[in-house]
């Protein structure tokens, strides 16, 4: 059986990051499909909002460890 390498490590966290991916689209003005199937999008389409999602969790990672430090 193979193994996904893209697992959450936090599976609560799936919600959220759903939740992040139809703010970033709406943003960039991307429409997503309806029926979940991606297949139709262009490849920069989808690059786009993983990368947005992407700078946005490694900002959120930023400011944390910034809080925990105490500067």
């Amino acid at each position: 059986m193979a193994s996904r390498r893209n697992s959450l490590v936090v599976p609560q966290a799936a919600q959220a990051l759903e939740q992040l991916k139809y703010e970033v689209a709406q943003e960039l003005g991307i429409q997503l499909p309806q029926d979940g199937y991606y297949g139709n999008m262009l490849t920069r389409e989808t690059g786009s909002i993983g990368g947005q999602i992407t700078r946005r969790l490694i900002q959120m990672g930023e400011q944390q460890l910034i809080g925990r430090s105490g500067r």
